[in-house]
């Protein structure tokens, strides 16, 4: 088997696993994540960027190895760290919140923690071991951290992951959670720009803070519109129907919005998901490059052969000369709307 097929086998085994899993997959979806991860790797600088991209395939398949855990293997562990009610922690501002998820299990109990979630602590704690995998240079744990932590750091962009009413169930709008970040990203996301560069954060934890605090902050007019759009209007204005007079579902079970309701709420959102999904890019990178510096900014040429990179050098200033003009190339994967 070549190494092109086990790529392509690898990107056909992750979607078959959570086709299979036939479960409401939350989080950016396959695309969305994906390009994330894609996408933070030519955001790097080139003197760490080059290792990442000669696992870019990893990275990017990797993308989704969360939900996966979560869904398909049903690792009950893996469920809080994609999300947090910051209703049911009486948040007002982040100075308010507890440093740690240990620390947030003292003051409201482990059960509440595991109910209402960590995302903000689990993105806190995979960057110091991701910095922490840098400074023994174990290449195999920076891979598979920075990739994961990628996974998170895309799910604390998605504000429906801020909140209890994260599928719009409490406000009649359930649907929406899929509709929001993986249908419209998937029809219109073509024409995104995600150019950005990775940038040094002097405090992790108020930088995960912010990013929290500025997604939740983006709820209320991503269901206003919404609810504004829906209210009077018959099914087959707001779905896509099945022969059979239904709203038609995609593979997840998950119903398809009708392609004018999602056109027009799209243009509502005013550039809404491309840009939390930019910001999702930059803050990516910008997670694996600060805790590279914070490692002491170790040398990773040598963590491959020398063959292997300058096999993907060409590659790699291909790829570069997209990503100026805001593109993200080289990879497929099979849309879920």
């Amino acid at each position: 088997m070549n190494i092109m097929t086990k790529r392509i086998f690898t990107l056909v085994a992750i979607v078959f696993l959570l086709c299979s899993s036939a479960i409401y997959v939350y989080g950016w979806g396959v695309w969305g994540h994906s390009k994330i991860n894609r996408g933070a790797i030519l955001a790097l600088p080139k003197e760490m960027g080059m290792f990442f991209y000669n696992h870019a395939d990893f990275i990017t398949e990797e993308a989704v190895a969360a939900d996966i855990r979560k869904y398909t293997m049903g690792d009950k562990t893996e469920n809080p760290r994609h999300y947090i009610d910051l209703e049911n922690y009486n948040y007002t501002t982040p100075a308010a919140m507890p440093a740690s998820a240990d620390a947030a299990s003292a003051k409201f109990s482990k059960d509440t923690v595991d109910k209402y979630g960590t995302l903000p602590w689990t993105i806190i704690e995979m960057t110091d071991k991701l910095t922490k995998a840098f400074k023994t240079k174990n290449k195999s744990e920076i891979l598979f951290l920075a990739a994961n932590l990628a996974h998170y750091i895309g799910d604390a962009h998605m504000p429906l992951h801020t909140t209890i009413n994260h599928d719009g169930q409490f406000t009649g709008q359930k649907g929406i959670h899929a509709l929001w970040e993986s249908q419209l990203p998937e029809l219109f996301g073509n024409n995104y720009s995600f150019y950005a560069d990775a940038r040094y954060m002097p405090d992790v934890d108020k930088a995960t803070w912010n990013i929290i605090d500025s997604s939740n902050k983006l709820i209320a007019r991503l269901l206003y519109n919404d609810k504004k759009m829906r209210k009077d209007k018959p099914e087959e204005m707001l779905y896509k129907l099945a022969p059979n007079g239904a709203p038609e579902k995609n593979r997840y079970g998950q119903v398809v919005h009708a392609y004018e309701y999602a056109h027009v709420y799209h243009e509502l959102l005013d550039h809404m998901v491309e840009r939390q999904l930019r910001a999702a890019i930059t803050a990516t990178a910008s997670y694996w490059y600060t805790a590279w510096v914070n490692a002491g900014k170790p040398d990773l040429t040598d963590l491959d052969p020398k063959y292997i990179t300058e096999r993907n050098a060409k590659f790699y200033l291909e790829d570069i000369k997209y990503w100026k003009k805001g593109k993200v190339t080289g990879y497929k994967v099979k849309n879920e709307f």
